[in-house]
């Protein structure tokens, strides 16, 4: 099985002060899924990080993409669009492009599990291809 990552936990695998830190940490260093990194949240995560844990740390997420700890996604042309219908769908959430994407590769690759410390907007989505996400750690 797989498991997609959002912004958060990536973050709070890097960043050994963050509330959520040692779940993450624990989740992701064990388990034996794999571990889907959509690039806008790399993109993302390498932005919060740098700011603020500096560029040390960013350096070290690249390195773990580039050793295979994440397996980096790419969106396509029909994610982008399913972001938007998303956005539009959850306009009162202020859900944002990145977690809209999350959900869109979520569906497209028919992934169910999410790895998120945003318990308030994946527990809203209603997926396309199941009844809801199942939100780790």
């Amino acid at each position: 099985m797989a498991v997609l990552l959002d912004t958060g936990a990536v973050y709070a695998f890097m960043d050994r002060r963050d509330s959520w830190h040692e779940r993450v940490f624990a989740f992701l260093s064990s388990t034996a899924e794999h571990l889907l990194l959509p690039q806008p949240v790399l993109a993302e995560a390498c932005y919060l990080v740098s700011k603020n844990l500096g560029t040390q740390p960013e350096r070290n997420l690249l390195l773990d993409v580039h050793a295979g700890r994440f397996e980096l996604t790419a969106l396509v042309a029909a994610d982008v669009l399913r972001a938007h219908d998303l956005l539009a769908r959850y306009d009162d959430l202020r859900l944002g492009f990145v977690d809209a994407s999350v959900a869109a590769l979520a569906e497209r690759l028919a992934i169910t599990r999410i790895a998120t410390i945003d318990r308030r907007d994946f527990s809203v989505i209603r997926p396309s291809h199941c009844d809801h996400f199942e939100l780790l750690p």
